[in-house]
């Protein structure tokens, strides 16, 4: 790896082109998911969340060339290819074919969708939390098609396939990695 990227230096980058509270916030929960996975995996924890904190880096101010304008960014700022990949690799079979074949990538694959989807269930519940949520509700959800319609299933089932686990194994992990930044996601709700 030529350049490590400090949590700090991704954040200064991921907030120039990125105002939105909301997309923050996701990359945020992307970012533990990802050092969460990174510490069962024995990885580096740092390199991981950096990977999930830059994933979305173009998405709010070019939709329409999503992952594109991010390697184009991220190349004009000299940041390491791991990065790039990883990025380019959670748009497979969207926005790139560049396809997932790392521990990392293969994450950040399956992930994205997922945070978005036990997102939306934490805020239509009575307690607005991350933090008292089962993976049985997030089954319950990820089944049925009309809630957060947007969250693409087949991806994090694929996913799911690509890394060897169950799903309910990756929810599981999934919802942990939330629970250690709640407060900072805006999911802490009232408890």
């Amino acid at each position: 790896m030529e350049k490590k990227l400090s949590r700090n230096e991704a954040w200064d980058l991921l907030t120039e082109y990125t105002k939105s509270e909301a997309l923050q916030k996701h990359a945020m929960a992307v970012e533990a998911v990802m050092a969460h996975f990174a510490r069962l995996n024995g990885e580096d924890e740092e390199v991981w969340g950096v990977a999930g904190l830059l994933h979305d880096l173009d998405y709010e101010k070019y939709p329409e060339e999503h992952c594109k304008k991010s390697e184009e960014i991220m190349l004009k700022h000299g940041i390491d290819d791991v990065y790039i990949r990883a990025m380019n690799c959670h748009g497979y079979g969207i926005c790139t074919d560049v396809k997932p074949e790392s521990m990392m990538e293969k994450i950040l694959y399956t992930v994205d969708e997922l945070t978005g989807l036990i997102n939306a269930l934490c805020l239509m519940r009575p307690s607005k939390s991350v933090l008292d949520l089962e993976v049985k509700s997030v089954k319950k959800k990820f089944k049925d098609k009309s809630f957060a319609a947007g969250v693409n299933r087949e991806i994090i089932g694929s996913g799911c396939e690509m890394l060897g686990m169950e799903l309910d194994d990756v929810i599981r992990e999934t919802i942990e990695g939330m629970k250690e930044k709640a407060q900072e996601i805006g999911l802490k709700g009232n408890l």
